[in-house]
């Protein structure tokens, strides 16, 4: 696939994310995709996405995740985000809903075969949203 290409399947993944309709990932991603979070842990499959990251968004319900930059070479595609919501879900790690805007920044590198993702490695701080959260709870 061409980079620009690779760009609209993760533009179109981000977007299924955005309305929260996280059965219709499978769609855009590899049989044997994993994601990896901040730390080197490996989730395999769509539902290891899911698992690990559903309980961050489920406690911002209606956020937003406009990309500010994405860029593309070879099989690799970098995306920059901002990300915008209020605490107004469930805990978030362990904190309770809160009502707070919450804004911040997210890095994702993602890799593509077979004209799908394979992989997802995200980098975000999560202290910074915990911070923004629990500032004077």
């Amino acid at each position: 696939m061409s980079a620009e290409a690779n760009k609209e399947l993760v533009r179109r993944f981000f977007e299924t994310i955005e309305q929260e309709n996280y059965e219709a990932l499978t769609e855009f991603c590899h049989p044997d995709f994993v994601f990896y979070p901040q730390i080197d842990t490996p989730f395999p499959g769509v539902e290891g996405l899911v698992e690990s990251e559903k309980k961050n968004f489920d406690a911002f319900p209606g956020f937003k995740m406009p990309i500010k930059s994405i860029f593309a070479e070879g099989d690799q595609v970098a995306v920059y985000f901002i990300f915008e919501g209020k605490h107004t879900g469930i805990p978030f790690r362990g904190v309770p809903s809160t009502g707070k805007d919450v804004r911040f920044s997210l890095m994702i590198l993602l890799r593509i075969q077979d004209g799908k993702i394979i992989e997802q490695r995200s980098h975000v701080d999560v202290n910074d949203i915990i911070r923004q959260v629990s500032e004077n709870a």
